[in-house]
């Protein structure tokens, strides 16, 4: 049992071994796969964010992350003042502003108008 454990061992020994590039090979296409479909969607998503968040002014109806649904009423550099009531008034990051207010509503009726006919 033993010896033909060695002669499979000297068998292989003798092979070729892969260089270093071709060990890495796989571990490249791999981070290539990575970057193209995770990494760069979401640095897109990201800076269409930040397009978005830059270009808020008063009186814009938005979507906070937190599901809340509001009317801009102040702005400063880091805070966004928000109505979502009479004379109901929050103050949240501006970075928390998640999408102006219709977007969503229009994608819900599109797809129920769908389901309709």
């Amino acid at each position: 049992m033993f010896s033909i454990l060695a002669h499979a061992q000297e068998a292989a020994a003798g092979a070729p071994k892969p260089s270093a590039l071709e060990q890495f090979m796989p571990f490249i296409f791999i981070f290539i796969i990575f970057y193209f479909f995770l990494i760069r969607p979401q640095q897109r998503k990201a800076k269409t964010h930040q397009e978005f968040v830059s270009g808020l002014k008063k009186g814009d109806s938005v979507l906070t992350t937190g599901g809340i649904l509001g009317t801009i009423e102040g702005l400063t550099e880091q805070f966004v003042t928000l109505e979502i009531a009479q004379d109901v008034r929050i103050r949240i990051l501006r970075s928390q502003v998640a999408s102006p207010q219709g977007q969503k509503e229009e994608v819900v009726s599109v797809s129920a108008k769908k389901v309709k006919r």
